[in-house]
């Protein structure tokens, strides 16, 4: 346990910045997970509707600095190429 005040904060803030990035992982994964179905079930439209859903949630995340540019690129490049196949 911090002794300091501005130790004690640093455990508040980082609860906060935890719970936040865990909230945003997850709905990243879940959108991930929506067009990866859709693509399974061979559904162009919705695996195109969901895939613009899902590029929007991606680089929400980047923005908030809770995954790194490179790994949502990459993230995307083969959400798209999966949708491109149908």
């Amino acid at each position: 346990m911090a002794h300091t005040k501005s130790g004690k904060k640093r455990i508040l803030i980082a609860e906060r910045n935890r719970v936040r990035n865990q909230a945003t992982t997850s709905r990243v994964k879940t959108m991930v997970k929506k067009v990866l179905a859709a693509v399974e079930a061979k559904d162009a439209e919705a695996a195109k509707a969901s895939l613009s859903v899902a590029y929007k949630e991606l680089d929400k995340a980047v923005s908030k600095g809770v995954f790194k540019k490179n790994t949502i690129s990459r993230k995307k490049a083969r959400l798209a190429a999966k949708v491109n196949a149908l």
